[in-house]
């Protein structure tokens, strides 16, 4: 335990050399944008996978489940 405040200072400087390098940082996408971005491939999986008829079943059960 005694060790653990340097640690977290050695992940910081690496998340600062991150940002220094690449000029992006983390976490700061916008959640409009993060929704459109896995829209389509939620579209693409509901397709190829039949998941519409997995959701469907799958909320039925929970239903009966739940007495409703």
């Amino acid at each position: 335990m005694a060790h653990t405040a340097s640690r977290t200072e050695l992940r910081t400087q690496g998340r600062k050399v991150y940002t220094a390098a690449f000029g992006t940082r983390q976490g700061q996408r916008h959640p409009l944008v993060a929704t459109a971005m896995v829209l389509p491939l939620a579209a693409l999986l509901v397709v190829v996978f039949g998941g519409w008829d997995a959701v469907v079943t799958q909320a039925s059960s929970v239903g009966v489940m739940l007495g409703r």
